[in-house]
């Protein structure tokens, strides 16, 4: 039976587990918690659910950070039956009432007190804190000791086809959708993730701050189960950097947002070495792009180069690699596009970040690069058992096991994304090479159309604004008007002690190598540097940090409108 149910009791029982489950930093460190010990976590907090008279098919939220009681608390709400309704920690009061109430939730789980006060004027029959827990979990021994079959009849009165979770899309046009998660979708999910290889193994250790309420987020928890791999928890994502170090991830899922981070903080770096130290630089990032030009075709590396590597790796190389850990395997990249160029630059300092694509609605992937195969700039050939291919405008079609039983309480919008014949419309314009690769050219509901009749896509512009380290964020624009212009937001670390006139400068000399390789008509005319970053507090990106792009435009309306005054 393909139920989160089964998986978890599967990774409980799985023998040769001596790696921990799970590792949460305390005010003492980091400390472990066993499979046997977190296994006995979700059955005593699985019957308390029961005891407090939660049952299959009952909706409850989950409103907190990444944290091991969300995790352990998920596992619970599967072997009962009850469908979980992820909360972002950062969401609002309003978006927070909206998920409980649209998914007609009988309660929630929330963090803390200031969590609970986003809620608390809903009257759900059961709210519960993370300091509530040890009670449940003490009425879960008691109930099970009085009712030492319940949990076992519940477990097997859950079906594969049963509803497992909510997820709410992120909103970036109007109100969240919830996207209904089967139990087998999910497990499917992990399966087919288990099936390429060296993408996880079971002694990797993963840092995971990505929100559980997101589905890139959520499959690595159901992975690390079914895997058996360590998950280190880090709720506060402004912590990576000093849960890096401590932890030292082989494996690190992430939005490109960190890793464009990392990137202008090596480039700054890099920009203040002189004299020999820099000719050792170039020196070893020319050895780095050799051999990483030879990997991206499969080969070996020749035994001089070989050699040459190991040297520039323990020269410099290592000094990069320590950022991240020191002893990272893999990166991954999914939730928004990558820069190839960024990609490629990790790649030349030995460091391999493999994109994947996906939605929420076919359960979090449909491709991904594999370490053995891959190609920058691509989101890599189509995971094991899954059909992509590309409608007549161009659209990326999915077929799989994991395509969602469609949205909660809207079959309009169901059946506007998915056909009688299965195949679910991703909103995704791209193009699958003779290889299986498959590149993605952009949104197809962000495709700008010019006054002039021309299609151009702004991710592609607005990535490359981003491959500078002087630009934080950019926003093109140009839909219906004479020719495409661009909101840039400054990395304030790097325009530290720039002069108006030198960042106007350099802005203007990165928007000039942009618009170097493109057609006329895809060139950034105009610009403007706004006065601060798009935020999530201001409702301008999303908790997975994609632009909003509406309330963006709408938040600096009078801006665009001076980049076409006359």
């Amino acid at each position: 039976m393909r139920t989160i149910g089964r998986l978890w009791r599967d990774a409980v029982v799985a023998a040769g587990r001596s790696n921990p489950a799970y590792l949460v930093e305390g005010p003492e460190g980091w400390s472990e918690t066993g499979w046997e010990e977190a296994g006995q976590a979700v059955d005593e907090l699985a019957n308390g659910l029961l005891a407090i008279g939660v049952r299959k098919g009952d909706a409850l939220g989950i409103l907190a950070q990444t944290t091991l009681e969300w995790a352990l608390f998920d596992f619970a709400l599967a072997l009962v039956g009850a469908v979980g309704a992820a909360i972002y920690a950062n969401s609002s009061p309003k978006d927070c009432r909206y998920v409980l109430e649209h998914s007609d939730a009988v309660g929630v789980l929330v963090e803390d007190e200031e969590q609970r006060a986003k809620i608390a004027d809903l009257g759900l029959p059961h709210v519960l804190s993370f300091d509530d827990l040890a009670d449940l979990r003490a009425k879960g021994r008691e109930y099970a000791a009085q009712n030492p079959g319940a949990l076992a009849d519940a477990e097997a009165a859950v079906g594969e086809e049963d509803l497992f979770t909510f997820i709410y899309t992120s909103g970036t046009t109007g109100a969240p959708k919830a996207c209904m998660i089967r139990h087998r979708n999910y497990y499917e999910m992990a399966t087919t993730v288990d099936r390429v290889e060296g993408f996880a193994v079971s002694d990797d250790v993963m840092l995971l701050y990505l929100p559980l309420a997101h589905n890139f987020g959520r499959l690595m928890h159901l992975l690390g189960a079914h895997i058996g791999y360590t998950i280190a928890f880090c709720p506060d994502p402004l912590r990576i950097a000093e849960a890096l170090p401590a932890v030292r991830p082989t494996l690190l899922p992430s939005v490109p947002r960190l890793y464009e981070k990392v990137h202008t903080g090596v480039l700054a770096q890099f920009e203040q070495v002189h004299g020999l130290r820099r000719r050792l630089l170039e020196w070893a990032l020319k050895v780095g792009r050799e051999a990483s030009a030879l990997r991206q075709q499969g080969r070996e590396l020749p035994r001089g180069l070989a050699l040459r590597h190991r040297l520039a790796d323990r020269l410099v190389f290592a000094k990069v690699k320590k950022r991240l850990g020191g002893r990272l395997r893999l990166g991954v990249s999914g939730g928004a596009p990558l820069a190839a160029e960024i990609a490629r630059f990790f790649h030349a300092l030995d460091i391999l970040i493999v994109e994947g694509w996906g939605l929420t609605e076919c359960t979090t992937a449909a491709s991904v690069n594999r370490p053995n195969r891959f190609r920058f700039g691509t989101v890599g050939p189509a995971l094991p058992g899954f059909e992509v291919r590309t409608d007549e405008d161009g659209e990326l079609l999915i077929r799989s096991e994991t395509v969602f039983a469609g949205y909660y309480k809207d079959e309009q919008a169901t059946r506007e994304v998915l056909g009688e014949d299965g195949w679910l419309r991703s909103g995704d314009l791209g193009a699958i090479d003779e290889d299986g690769f498959i590149r993605i050219t952009d949104r197809k509901k962000d495709i700008l159309v010019t006054a002039g009749g021309k299609n151009v896509a702004p991710q592609n512009l607005e990535n490359a604004l981003k491959t500078a380290p002087l630009v934080s964020q950019a926003l093109v624009v140009g839909d219906r008007r004479p020719y495409v212009a661009a909101l840039i937001t400054l990395d304030p670390a790097v325009a530290e002690g720039l002069s108006p006139g030198q960042v106007q400068e350099g802005v203007e000399r990165i928007v000039a190598e942009v618009n170097a390789d493109r057609s006329r008509f895809e060139q950034i005319k105009r610009f403007t540097i706004l006065p601060r970053d798009f935020s999530a507090e201001e409702g301008e990106v999303t908790p997975t940090l994609k632009l909003k792009r509406r309330a963006c435009a709408d938040h600096f309306a009078d801006e665009i409108e001076r980049l076409y005054a006359s």
